[in-house]
């Protein structure tokens, strides 16, 4: 236990320069400042930059979280896609709302995504998949997502039966493949300071304002 909390107490972050960030520059709405912090972070060299980690929450009010893969940011919102048999399918089924985290530590930075979520047709999610790799159809057609599992023979097993089919059937179609969009009602972007004069920059969604955005700053 003592080696865990030496080496927890050593750690330190953001030993980088970190870029400066003026709100008041910021546009209007926040899809826009997203996509350039994450064209940066990739520019920067920041491992993995789109996959963030996805928050939801069960019918009787439990929270729960994974890292998923960010498939699109657009005017509709944030996209990732899973089954929709998984643990987070049942989960957005019954309470379709999440939250997203982004974390740029090269860039000092993060993104909090949180709102409704919506799911796309099966042409979306048909599409989506297809676009995507030999891999990622297989894994798709692999299913089983968060059941119990007897073995990893059994998991090898199935998987390779899934690239097979990949293989020679590239358009098969994985029915319970679902798109799923966040729907934003609130964005933060957070810029870190070696100082810890953190910068935070919230959108909230507010009907009545102009742009369609209300921009205020927080309290780091």
């Amino acid at each position: 236990m003592s080696d865990f909390r030496d080496a927890l107490r050593s750690l330190r972050v953001w030993d980088t320069e970190l870029p400066a960030f003026d709100p008041a520059t910021a546009p209007a709405e926040p899809l826009a400042l997203f996509h350039a912090w994450f064209l940066d972070a990739v520019a920067a060299g920041q491992t993995e930059p789109h996959t963030p980690s996805l928050a939801t929450a069960g019918a009787d009010g439990r929270p729960d979280v994974r890292t998923v893969m960010l498939h699109d940011a657009d005017d509709r919102g944030w996209h990732f896609a899973s089954h929709a048999t998984s643990a987070k399918g049942r989960q957005l089924a019954a309470r379709p709302e999440a939250a997203l985290g982004f974390y740029w530590p090269v860039r000092g930075r993060q993104v909090r995504v949180r709102g409704r979520v919506a799911t796309g047709s099966h042409e979306e999610a048909y599409a989506d998949l297809h676009a995507r790799t030999t891999g990622a159809l297989a894994a798709a057609l692999t299913g089983r997502q968060s059941e119990v599992l007897d073995s990893p023979e059994v998991l090898a097993e199935a998987s390779a039966a899934a690239w097979a089919r990949a293989e020679a059937e590239p358009e098969a179609d994985a029915p319970t493949w679902t798109l799923y969009v966040v729907e934003p009602a609130e964005v933060e972007f957070f810029q870190g300071d070696a100082r810890r004069r953190h910068l935070r920059l919230r959108y909230r969604r507010d009907a009545g304002a102009p742009d369609g955005w209300t921009r205020e700053l927080l309290w780091p």
